[in-house]
């Protein structure tokens, strides 16, 4: 997975590999996959301040998605949480060519 310049990015990568990487590149638990810009577009749209507080808190889904607080990491500081949500975005639109 890509690497950016960015220090907030490059601890959110560092996080995202290690606590986010597994359900959010495996489809488990409904998570949507950073492959998938069509199940992040209506997620992003909300803002960045919706996401972090899903990742922060936990978040159940319309469709029965779960992602748990702090992505199962309890361990986790706030910045470390928010920083591995700018990667994904980041990632996202990366991957979907949207963002050089």
């Amino acid at each position: 997975y890509p690497e950016f310049d960015d220090p907030t990015l490059r601890l959110g990568r560092s996080v995202w590999v290690e606590t986010c990487l597994v359900c959010h590149t495996s489809d488990f638990a409904g998570a949507p996959q950073v492959t998938d810009a069509a199940a992040w577009a209506p997620r992003i749209a909300k803002g960045k301040d919706t996401l972090y507080q899903h990742a922060l808190e936990g978040f159940h889904g319309p469709d029965g998605t779960e992602m748990p607080p702090r992505g199962g990491n309890s361990s986790l500081a706030d910045e470390q949480v928010k920083a591995a949500v700018d990667y994904m975005v980041a990632l996202v639109e990366t991957l979907s060519g949207e963002k050089e």
